[in-house]
C-alpha cells in the first residue's frame, strides 16, 4: 500500500489511470476503503488520477490536534511533491472543493486547471451546510436529515414513498461510522475535519486565482446551495459555472457532469 511522509503525517494515496496528471480531493469523511471510489468512475480512462485519504481520515495519520483548512491545502501540495508532480489538474468535491480553493490560493502554479464541485467559499459568499451541528443526532437521524439537505426533492413525503432508499442511506452511514470506529483515531479525525470545515473562508482571496476554473453544481443541492456556486463564479475571474440534474451527488446522477468536467480539463471547452 502506498504511503508518503507528508508534513506531520503518514499519508495514504493511490494512483490509477493514464493521461494528464489529475489530483482528486474528496469530500467530508472521504476514505478510499469506502464506496463509491473515484477510481471506479470515468476519470481514470482519461487521466492519471491521484487520490488520497486526507488528514484524520481513512488510512492516513490522525494527529490529535486542531486542523485548519491551510493544513489540508499544504498536505495536498506536499503530496504532489512526494509523488514528483510539480503541478496537476485539480478536482475538489464538496469539502474537497474547499481544500482545492486553499491549495490554489496558497500554492500558486500547482493547479493547472481547477474544478470545484458542489462547494462554497465560506465567509460573505455563504457556507456549505454546517455538518458539525448534526453531531448531537443519532446516526439514523443524521442520515435521514442529510437525505433532504443533499437533495431538496427528497423531503419527508419522498422519504415516506421510498423507504428502501432511506434504509440504504442509513446503512451507508452506518458502514462509514463503523469503519471510523474500528480505525484508531478515526472518530477524532472525522470530528477534527468537521471543525476545520466550519472555519473555511476564501471569499476575499478568490479574485487572485489566475488558472482556468470550472464550477459544477447540482440543481437541487441544499448542502452547497446554487447561490453559493454563483458567488464562486462571480468572485473567480473568468470562471465557468454549469448546473446538473441532481443534488449534492449530481456527479453520480447526471452522466453529463463528468463529461463536461473532462472536456474542461482537456481544454476542449476552449475550442
Amino acid at each position: 500500500m502506498p504511503f508518503a511522509t507528508v508534513r506531520d503525517l503518514n499519508l495514504y494515496y493511490e494512483i490509477e489511470g493514464a493521461g494528464p496528471r489529475l489530483l482528486y480531493i474528496s469530500g467530508t469523511g472521504g476514505d478510499l476503503r469506502g464506496q463509491p471510489r473515484v477510481f471506479d468512475g470515468p476519470l481514470p480512462r482519461s487521466f492519471e488520477v491521484l487520490a488520497y485519504d486526507q488528514r484524520g481520515l481513512g488510512q492516513t495519520g490522525k494527529p490529535d490536534k486542531p486542523y485548519t483548512m491551510a493544513d489540508y491545502a499544504d498536505d495536498a501540495a506536499a503530496l504532489l511533491d512526494a509523488v514528483g508532480w510539480d503541478k496537476a489538474l485539480v478536482i475538489g468535491v464538496s469539502f474537497g472543493g474547499m481544500v482545492a480553493q486553499e491549495l490554489a490560493l496558497r500554492h500558486p502554479g500547482r493547479a493547472e486547471r481547477l474544478v470545484l464541485c458542489c462547494t462554497s467559499s465560506g465567509g460573505a459568499g455563504g457556507a456549505s451546510y454546517p455538518l458539525h451541528e448534526l453531531q448531537g443526532m443519532s446516526l439514523g437521524e443524521q442520515a435521514v436529515f442529510r437525505i433532504a439537505i443533499n437533495d431538496t426533492r427528497r423531503d419527508a413525503a419522498w422519504q415516506a414513498a421510498n423507504p428502501d432508499a432511506v434504509q440504504q442511506a442509513i446503512e451507508m452511514a452506518r458502514t462509514g461510522a463503523e469503519r471510523r470506529k474500528a480505525t484508531p483515531g478515526g472518530e477524532m479525525g472525522y470530528r477534527r475535519q468537521l471543525e476545520a470545515r466550519a472555519g473555511h473562508d476564501t471569499y476575499d482571496r478568490l479574485p487572485s486565482l489566475k488558472m482556468p476554473v470550472f464550477l459544477a453544481g447540482g440543481n437541487y443541492d441544499r448542502q452547497a446551495e446554487p447561490a453559493n456556486m454563483e458567488t464562486l463564479r462571480d468572485r473567480i475571474p473568468g470562471a465557468r459555472l454549469e448546473f446538473f440534474e441532481g443534488g449534492h451527488g449530481f456527479t453520480r446522477e447526471d452522466p453529463r457532469a463528468w463529461q463536461r468536467v473532462t472536456a474542461f480539463l482537456l481544454g476542449q471547452m476552449d475550442e
